[in-house]
């Protein structure tokens, strides 16, 4: 056995995983605000293979809280048990898996004032990232049960019944995302979506677009069509544009016009650099957008193809409590109440 796989069983041992919580926690039992009984809901088929149920047990019992667990089987069962939670008294629903599993869970809290906690389970959580969860499933859990609570308003979209934290999409990252099936998951992480991304710029499409902008009409050609609420790209500071925020109450709709693969690094390099390139990309802030596309093209939201053109994606401003660390720090927003 190495010596990483050696340190890693170590550290997943009761006692450490205890010590570690204890520490998180501060040795706190069960204040006024204290979570009197969380939800749990698990996707078994998430990215990441880690022992949550035992880092749940020792977490909840250290912090004298009651828990529960569900676990989701099918699309939709995520929005279904959060929304079950709901009505059964939940004082906090936890989601352990990735974005798609996050959304789904955040759509059923939407209308309720019970919060969201993550707990990182996927293979990109750009989610987690973007609102600064930890990804260690310890400091996570830990986060999932402390007090006082931090808590961050997050915006949502949705198009018909379908809703989104991250962005909706049509054109070539809905591609990348139909390419990026769970057997390539599986079997390559994260980088499936750059496996994925690469074979869809083999051959990538231009789609004429109509966009209604709100209440103005633009017409443009470009290889894709993004709605985004949050522009993270799955690494801390790195965004799509730098004035995208998650709860300004606002979608931010970006296109990229140019298909070949300067043109994508010239993008990069701009948003590394904290400019917009305006060669290769237009954004305007609305509050709904109509997308028709020639040809018709599928569209992926937060990971997941949940349709095709035409569609329609409006913001639903403040639409869920999330549980984040604290102090809060992003741009110019304001630091999370407490509760």
């Amino acid at each position: 056995m190495s010596a990483t796989s050696k340190s890693t069983k170590e550290n997943d041992q009761p006692e450490n995983l205890l010590a570690r919580l204890t520490a998180l926690l501060g040795g706190q039992k069960a204040p006024s605000d204290q979570p009197r009984r969380i939800q749990v809901i698990i996707n078994p088929a998430a990215g990441l293979e880690q022992p949550i149920l035992k880092a749940l047990n020792l977490a909840c019992k250290t912090a004298a809280v009651d828990w529960d667990v569900s676990i989701t089987k099918q699309a939709g069962d995520g929005q279904r048990l959060a929304k079950a939670a709901v009505r059964s008294g939940a004082d906090v629903v936890a989601v352990h898996g990735g974005d798609g599993t996050v959304m789904e869970v955040a759509s059923g809290l939407i209308g309720s004032d019970v919060p969201l906690a993550i707990i990182p389970g996927g293979t990109a959580n750009v989610m987690s990232i973007e609102l600064g969860i930890p990804r260690d499933l310890i400091e996570a859990t830990a986060l999932a049960v402390s007090s006082p609570r931090n808590i961050r308003k997050v915006d949502m979209g949705r198009i018909d019944s379908h809703y989104f934290m991250l962005r909706a999409s049509v054109g070539f990252e809905a591609a990348m995302v139909e390419g990026a099936h769970r057997e390539l998951k599986d079997r390559y992480g994260v980088l499936a979506y750059a496996i994925s991304a690469f074979q869809a710029l083999i051959e990538p499409q231009i789609a004429h677009y109509s966009l209604t902008l709100d209440d103005e009409v633009v017409e443009v050609e470009g290889m894709t069509c993004i709605v985004a609420n949050s522009g993270s790209m799955g690494t801390p500071q790195f965004s799509m544009a730098p004035n995208i925020r998650i709860d300004d109450g606002l979608l931010d709709v970006l296109v990229v016009r140019k298909a070949d693969l300067p043109s994508l690094i010239s993008l990069a390099a701009s948003v590394v650099g904290g400019s917009e390139n305006e060669t290769n990309l237009q954004h305007w802030q609305v509050h709904k957008v109509t997308i028709a596309a020639e040809p018709a093209l599928s569209l992926q939201a937060d990971g997941e193809i949940v349709g095709e053109t035409p569609v329609t994606a409006e913001v639903l401003p403040s639409a869920v409590s999330v549980i984040v660390p604290a102090p809060f720090e992003s741009g110019n927003a304001e630091k999370p109440e407490e509760q």
